[in-house]
């Protein structure tokens, strides 16, 4: 893997090494000897996939509050998305900044997502799947989540979503 440095504190992106030859390619999208090596969190408690029928379909902007705060590493196995996270660590000098990556079945990229960061995404192709890596048990208790347009981060999207559930439209106003 090839591990790409971004300009939010922590957030890499990491694009696949494939192997190739007359049967198609191999390619490793997860190796805990190469994360440690970049110091970034190895523990993975579940693996998640999403699937989204209609392009402009929304997820987020959602995180898990300590104890429970989640490292992710997603991947688009399917279509393609414009993946965002948005840095929440008060203490953090990206603090209410935020990143957008296009990930595809094709591209062979992934976005490692620390602890600490919003995340979400729109599809930008229907019948888009995403496959993530997670560090932490999903505690719905722990669940917290801030509005896909807050004005407080400004996120362009690419495309105006057009299916996003209640939940996350209803995420209250960014008070830091």
């Amino acid at each position: 893997m090839r591990f790409i440095e971004t300009e939010l504190q922590g957030a890499y992106l990491l694009e696949l090494e494939r192997r190739e030859d007359e049967r198609g390619f191999f390619a490793r999208a997860w190796c805990r000897r190469e994360l440690e090596a970049q110091g970034l969190d190895t523990r993975v408690s579940q693996c998640n996939v999403s699937f989204n029928e209609r392009q402009g379909t929304l997820r987020g902007m959602h995180y898990q509050r300590a104890p429970f705060a989640e490292t992710k590493l997603i991947r688009c196995t399917r279509g393609a998305i414009f993946d965002v996270i948005i840095d929440l660590r008060r203490d953090s000098s990206t603090y209410r900044q935020w990143l957008g990556a296009e990930l595809t079945a094709d591209n062979d990229r992934m976005l490692y997502v620390p602890d600490g960061f919003a995340h979400g995404y729109v599809t930008l192709v229907d019948e888009t799947e995403t496959f993530y890596w997670v560090s932490e048990f999903y505690e719905p208790d722990s669940e917290g989540g801030v509005r896909w347009n807050d004005p407080a981060f400004e996120v362009q999207w690419p495309v105006t979503p057009v299916v996003i559930s209640d939940k996350d439209r209803d995420w209250p106003d960014f008070s830091p």
